[in-house]
């Protein structure tokens, strides 16, 4: 007799779905695959493909702070999430997870500073993992103190008040009284108008050593609820950049003045993250390359964080147990000089991942910014995959990237996934529900 035929249900949700692997290459090994296509191992975590669905806040969930869900994500972040793991990204990062109830951008966002299995904060999050493994996605969760920028409101409340930010008042969520940074005073305000941005306080030496803590046990709760990544957001004129940066960072104790000094939370977080997760999840640090203030006016009186500083923190990666150097810039002051172009982010990537490559080290460089096409993904990509064995991330000097990172590209077009494999002429997994629907 034949076996009756049967739909293989996915060993990972506790709800009825098929296994899906979609995204991931039918011929990973032979080289007429893209580079976009090729599996990256990094410590334990093997990536089915270099795509990876860069963090973006929603602004969607619970703001009372009385409500056992605050923080926690919602059905509408697994619709948000899942469709991108249903739709073939190797990597899918999660939203910023602030880890203090202070370190969130604006009441809206979500957490992960309850640390409880029993917390609606850690069930949310172990439920979205347990749908994007799934689909066969690894899940990166990024974790973030939004500093002298929290407790303000989400970009379309203020837009919808015809302005450019909001305060967040108690009255809606808001922490008016306990926004924090390396420094405080009206002078560092994120705007410096005091009507979009409440006046920071200055975080005291034990409140620091709380916050480190904090990251590390939020390091280690993502763990226990299934992520397979996890990335220190030290980007974006949020904490961590403010404490890098000496043009946010006027401290003169053991955490500001000189560049070891302005490095030292990042080292200490980096350290308490690795002593208490296993020593095969990957680490990713995002950092903001240049403030673009090189030739303001602040950045004369005080300097500034720029590429010089960048190139400077490369030698602490490796021996931090960092495996990424996920490469933004700016948003750290209000006088920045950007010229966009679709370049603007990818050169400083290109950049450090030469220096690395240059001292001898394997620290992998993620880029991120105006990308949206599957020609130019690859491109980035070309030499980071030598024809040798599928999983040796020894890469060419020509390189610019050993991922890319896409965020609102994936807004636009959640398919991007299976419309670069076809651009690119790769032949790819397809969710098996889509079978009738595309073709590659």
């Amino acid at each position: 007799m034949s076996t009756p035929a049967a739909v293989i249900k996915s060993e990972h949700t506790p709800y009825y779905t098929p296994a899906n692997n979609g995204g991931a290459a039918l011929h990973p090994t032979d080289a007429n695959t893209p580079a976009l296509f090729r599996p990256l191992t990094i410590r334990d975590v093997t990536l089915k493909n270099r795509i990876v669905v860069s963090p973006m806040c929603m602004y969607s969930a619970e703001s009372d702070p009385s409500s056992p869900s605050v923080g926690a994500l919602t059905d509408y972040h697994i619709a948000h999430l899942g469709h991108f793991a249903v739709k073939g990204a190797g990597l899918i990062f999660v939203e910023a997870q602030a880890v203090q109830f202070n370190g969130r951008i604006s009441p809206n966002d979500a957490g992960l500073w309850d640390h409880s299995p029993e917390s609606e904060q850690f069930k949310s999050l172990q439920r979205i993992v347990q749908f994007c493994h799934s689909q066969g996605a690894k899940v990166a969760v990024q974790l973030h103190h939004a500093g002298r920028k929290a407790s303000a409101s989400a970009p379309w409340l203020a837009a919808q008040a015809g302005k450019p930010a909001l305060r967040a008042e108690q009255s809606v969520g808001g922490w008016p009284s306990d926004v924090v940074g390396p420094s405080g005073g009206a002078e560092h305000i994120w705007d410096e108008t005091g009507d979009g941005y409440w006046t920071p306080r200055a975080l005291t030496v034990e409140e620091i050593h709380e916050v480190v803590q904090a990251f590390a046990k939020s390091a280690e709760a993502a763990v226990r609820a299934g992520v397979d990544v996890l990335e220190i957001h030290g980007a974006h004129g949020y904490l961590i950049n403010q404490f890098l940066s000496p043009v946010t960072n006027r401290r003169t104790d053991q955490y500001g003045g000189s560049f070891e000094n302005r490095t030292r939370i990042v080292r200490e977080i980096a350290t308490a993250i690795r002593a208490v997760v296993p020593s095969g999840t990957p680490l990713f640090l995002r950092i903001s390359a240049t403030e673009w203030l090189e030739e303001q006016p602040i950045a004369a009186e005080s300097g500034s964080w720029g590429m010089a500083s960048s190139l400077q923190l490369l030698p602490l990666l490796s021996e931090l147990g960092i495996d990424l150097l996920d490469v933004s810039s700016g948003g750290n002051n209000k006088h920045q000089k950007l010229v966009i172009h679709t370049n603007m982010q990818i050169d400083l990537a290109a950049q450090l991942r030469k220096a690395i490559r240059a001292a001898g080290a394997s620290t992998l460089v993620g880029a991120v910014g105006l990308i949206t096409e599957a020609e130019q993904a690859e491109g980035l990509l070309q030499g980071a995959v030598e024809a040798q064995a599928i999983n040796d991330t020894v890469a060419g000097p020509e390189a610019t990237a050993d991922l890319v990172f896409l965020a609102r590209q994936f807004l636009r077009e959640p398919e991007w996934v299976f419309s670069a494999a076809k651009a690119l002429g790769a032949k790819v997994e397809l969710p098996k529900q889509f079978w009738r629907a595309i073709q590659l």
